[in-house]
């Protein structure tokens, strides 16, 4: 920490930073305040870094902005880990509860999560919950220990296979029971009777519907 009793004198306490920068410092505040009072006067380099110091910090600001926002959906994230692990879902597997099993299941709550929430919320704000998601997904496939080159190929075979799921679950209302059968047919082939997973599917999104997306972002979910 230094105190400046004039443009010359400097008083050193231990610890604190070094000469130059607490001076340079104190310099480009003094050059700040004298430009807000002779602006027509203030040379052009002044002007220069001043903008791309307000630039900066305004950089800055929206990824801290970002950060926050994407951190506050650890909760739909975590709750929709929480029923992917419902060992009923796994109750006809002959290996259950593997982790390509798990991330079919992920994928289709989360399917169903954005099908509910598609029309009745802000864009932005799901493209933000979709990003986060994805981004976990992408950490807990390194977490494994595949390589970048692994890891893109699996992620795009993910990403096709969840635009594969929100094309089948489309129209869901207006499914028979025997077509929402075929759809856990073709991702779940290990199965051998569909009519508990269309029962739970069918009650997951009655529960959706009847709650708001902010509780989703506050609350657990339980189904």
């Amino acid at each position: 920490m230094y105190i400046h009793n004039s443009l010359s004198k400097i008083l050193f306490v231990d610890g604190g930073p070094i000469i130059f920068v607490t001076s340079f410092l104190f310099v480009i505040s003094n050059l700040k305040s004298f430009c807000l009072i002779f602006k027509l006067w203030t040379p052009w380099w002044i002007i220069t870094l001043l903008s791309v110091q307000f630039e900066n910090k305004k950089n800055n600001k929206n990824k801290y902005k970002k950060f926050f926002m994407n951190f506050k959906y650890i909760n739909i994230y975590n709750n929709l880990v929480t029923l992917t692990r419902n060992k009923e879902l796994y109750k006809d597997f002959k290996n259950q509860d593997v982790f390509s099993d798990r991330l079919i299941f992920f994928l289709l709550h989360f399917a169903f999560f954005l099908k509910e929430y598609k029309n009745n919320n802000d864009k932005d704000i799901l493209q933000e919950i979709y990003d986060y998601v994805f981004r976990q997904i992408e950490l807990s496939i390194r977490e494994i220990g595949y390589g970048d080159q692994s890891i893109n190929k699996k992620m795009k075979d993910y990403l096709n296979l969840f635009y594969a799921m929100i094309d089948k679950i489309h129209d869901w209302e207006t499914l028979t029971a025997h077509s929402k059968d075929l759809v856990f047919a073709t991702f779940l082939d290990k199965v051998a009777d569909n009519d508990y997973l269309v029962d739970y599917f069918d009650k997951y999104r009655l529960k959706l519907k009847n709650n708001t997306l902010n509780f989703h972002v506050k609350g657990v979910f339980k189904l």
